[in-house]
């Protein structure tokens, strides 16, 4: 087995730049269970601050959106700065003119740079001709990455770009080193790594979870790298192959998660999805009432990931799960199925 510690370099410790949280709308009525009503829930709400963007997107009009990404930018507000990429890249994805329009009225601006970096990789990986056109997309992120040398998004993005293109362990190393010279807790670009691990070494669920728990120890506790580990676990739950990975590993990892999750307000739409996986997480491992606090910190915000990976209909598979945990939390000898992959995937009960 190949090192993963070889090809990802040792952390370097650096205080966290501390996110502007947009304020979160106020919560819809709740049921007997403490619960929104399944017909209150959201799928992939925008927060406050993306939500009047995207308003103004779908009338062609640009500006908020520069607004909006020039001022991550300028606070040095990277997670955020990498969720807003990513939702209006998908935007553009289905109202290409709209991003045409601003690149032609700004074309070496680096928010519009950054996002056309997206689109492009967006839309090459879902062709079958993916790895050769990943390779046209590269001059695109080498000019985004050159307008702010702060900027990390452009690095994750180029680490999604080397993972698609297949990428030799070299070159995604020296990527690597780039990305975290210029935020070394960046969670988007730790995702990128591990999902490059993953699909480089299929099955070496045990490297994942080194390279997973290395980060988070060494990030600070606000840092979204603690939920690495749990990401890496949900992983391993769904996959169905390649080495075990000890029960007590996998509840460390969800125990460490539920602590990030503790730091953010109820009803979050920015914790949302690291709340969404988590529950997963727990209903694998059969934590039925920890799954149930996180499904009440989610409150009305469900999001397509993880879902989206397991079933073609991600808010019904989240509202089914949601009524599983009601009913094995209310009757715990029930029988009740746990959210499955299509792929198949482990279960706790004999497995480790």
């Amino acid at each position: 087995m190949v090192d993963t510690m070889a090809l990802l370099p040792p952390f370097s410790r650096a205080a966290r730049t501390p996110r502007t949280t947009p304020r979160q709308a106020d919560s819809p009525a709740v049921g007997p269970s403490g619960l929104p009503a399944d017909d209150e829930v959201l799928l992939d709400a925008p927060d406050e601050l993306l939500a009047p963007v995207l308003v103004a997107a779908a009338r062609g009009d640009h500006r908020p959106a520069a607004e909006l990404l020039l001022g991550t930018r300028a606070r040095g507000d990277w997670e955020l700065r990498d969720r807003y990429t990513r939702r209006l890249a998908a935007f553009a994805g289905s109202r290409a003119e709209w991003l045409e329009l601003w690149t032609a009225a700004a074309p070496r601006d680096p928010d519009v740079l950054v996002l056309g970096a997206q689109l492009a990789v967006d839309r090459a990986w879902g062709s079958p001709a993916r790895t050769e056109l990943l390779r046209e997309v590269s001059p695109l992120i080498t000019a985004a990455a050159r307008t702010d040398d702060r900027d990390p998004v452009p690095w994750r993005i180029a680490l999604d770009h080397a993972r698609g293109a297949r990428a030799g362990h070299k070159y995604f190393g020296e990527l690597w080193e780039a990305a975290l010279r210029r935020a070394p807790h960046h969670y988007g670009c730790h995702v990128a790594a591990l999902r490059y691990l993953a699909a480089s070494w299929h099955g070496s669920h045990p490297e994942c979870f080194d390279f997973a728990d290395r980060a988070a120890q060494d990030a600070p506790p606000d840092s979204l790298v603690q939920a690495l580990p749990a990401r890496a676990a949900l992983a391993y739950l769904t996959d169905g192959c390649g080495a075990d990975v000890p029960l007590e590993r996998l509840d460390a990892a969800a125990d460490r998660a539920i602590g990030l999750s503790a730091r953010f307000p109820a009803a979050d739409p920015w914790a949302a999805e690291l709340r969404n996986k988590l529950m997963y997480v727990l209903v694998r491992l059969e934590r039925f009432p920890e799954a149930l606090d996180q499904l009440r910190l989610i409150g009305p915000y469900a999001t397509s990931f993880p879902w989206d990976h397991l079933s073609d209909d991600p808010l019904a598979l989240f509202l089914r799960t949601r009524a599983e945990i009601l009913a094995r939390v209310a009757d715990p000898a029930g029988a009740a199925g746990n959210p499955r992959s299509e792929r198949g995937g482990r279960v706790r009960s004999g497995d480790h």
